[in-house]
This record gives C-alpha cells, structure tokens and sequence, in this order.
C-alpha cells in the first residue's frame, strides 16, 4: 500500500512540475481531447507559452484533436513562442521530466511484477498439489465447499466428509446434457450397492450447469446420494476440471 502512496504522490509531483512548463503540440493535443477548449488553450498558452513548432504533420495532429483553426494560426504565428534560447532549455527540463517518468514506470512495473510473482508463489505454497493423486490434498482442497442432498434440501456438508476416503471419483455432470440424464440413474444404483460396503469410496459431483436452480433441480430430480461442490466455489474448483480434462487427453493419446 506505501508503494502505491509513494508512487502516486510522486507522479502527481512530476505532473504539476510539468504543468508549470510551457506546452508542446503533444500536450495541446491531449488537452484538446480532455475537454479544453481552443479559447480556453489560449489563455492558458498566454501564461505558459509554447516551446515546439508546428509543421505539417503537428497541424493534423491537431486538427485532428480538434483545435480550431484560430489556434492552429496563433501557434504557427509564434505570438505564444517563447526565444530559441529559453525553448532549448525547456524542451531539456521536459526531456529531463519525461525520462523520470518513464524511469517511475519501468519501477513500478518491476515492482508490480515481483508482487504478482509473490502472490502465485503464496497461492502455489498453500494450493494443495492435486496431481499426487493424494485423498487428503483433495479433501483440503475442498474443505468447507462441499454440499449433499438431505431429505430432499440441500446443506453443507461436514468439513470432514471426504477426511477418511481412499478413493474419490468426480462425477462432471449437468442437467443440460442428455447422456448425462440417462447415465445419472445408473451411477445411483451402483454408489447405493457399493458405498455402504466400502466407506472409503465417495463421489463428488461437479456441475455444469448454468445456474444453482438447474444444479440443485438435477441433484434432487436424480435423488443424488453423493456429496457436490457448492455452485458458488465452482469457478474456485475449476483446476479440478482442466487437470480431468488433461488426464482424460492423456489417456486417450495412449489408447
């Protein structure tokens, strides 16, 4: 947050010591596009003065910013111009200004950089790794964001559903697809033949679908005995989805 405040205090310093320099076409230009008027941008130039040149180019520059033509004479006339002397001296000061600008803003991007580069760091050293194929990586990973049906209602499900489980098969689903809706009856049948003869075995069902009321309208129309990831954590949970994918382009390049 200090560098932020630094940076910003800083910028604002070079801002207003560059508001005290007389202008350029370029800085016209811009002023012209943030609302200044052209009457407005002479009364300006009448304190400030004007240290560049106009020539072809810098005309359509201007014109097209949307200088009137009254402007545009009143630049090429040199009324507002200051001696080459004191333009040289200028053009060095917003030279010097520029450079300490640009210095500023490669240091905030390094900084920003190493920042960002901490955060994943952080993220990856807490993220559990999910490619161990470990039970107790994914329970964590899916602590406190599971939930099941319970008496025809959905709730959350105990933070310690998935602590004792050996095997854990996500079940990626949704109320949209047709195969799905057939297969669905199917994988009840066998988790109430084989769960209870072996505790250690769990499904997890991963929606799909594009809504909570289609999510939950699936799990309750199929009777899903199973434990689900809440709708809100989905996008949380997605790298359970794009390493299922990968495993799945895998398996099928060795079949």
């Amino acid at each position: 947050m200090r560098r932020w405040v630094y940076l910003s205090f800083t910028l604002f310093v070079f801002a207003v010591q560059a508001g005290q320099l007389p202008l350029t076409v370029s800085e016209i230009g811009l002023m012209l596009r943030s609302g200044y008027s052209s009457n407005l941008l002479m009364q300006e130039l009448s304190t400030r003065h004007f240290a560049d040149t106009v020539d072809e180019t810098k005309e359509k520059t201007l014109v097209k910013a949307g200088a009137s033509a009254e402007l545009i004479a009143a630049l090429k006339s040199g009324i507002y111009s200051l001696t080459p002397e004191k333009t040289a001296v200028v053009r060095e000061k917003i030279a010097i200004a520029e450079q300490r600008r640009a210095e500023q803003a490669e240091a905030a991007r390094k900084s920003d950089t190493a920042y960002q580069a901490r955060i994943v760091r952080e993220r990856s050293a807490k993220s559990p790794n999910l490619n161990t194929g470990s039970t107790a990586a994914i329970s964590e990973f899916l602590k406190g964001d599971l939930i099941q049906l319970h008496n025809g209602a959905v709730a959350h499900a105990d933070e310690t559903a998935l602590a004792n489980k050996k095997l854990i098969a996500f079940y990626f689903s949704a109320d949209w697809c047709a195969p799905c809706r057939k297969f669905t009856p199917q994988l009840v049948d066998y988790y109430k033949r084989v769960a209870p003869e072996h505790p250690e075995f769990e499904i997890v069902f991963y929606s799909a679908d594009r809504s909570l009321f289609a999510m939950e309208k699936y799990m309750r129309e199929q009777s899903m005995p199973w434990l689900a990831i809440d709708f809100s954590k989905l996008k949380e949970k997605a790298r359970l989805s794009r390493e299922a994918n990968g495993a799945a382009r895998c398996a099928r390049r060795r079949s």
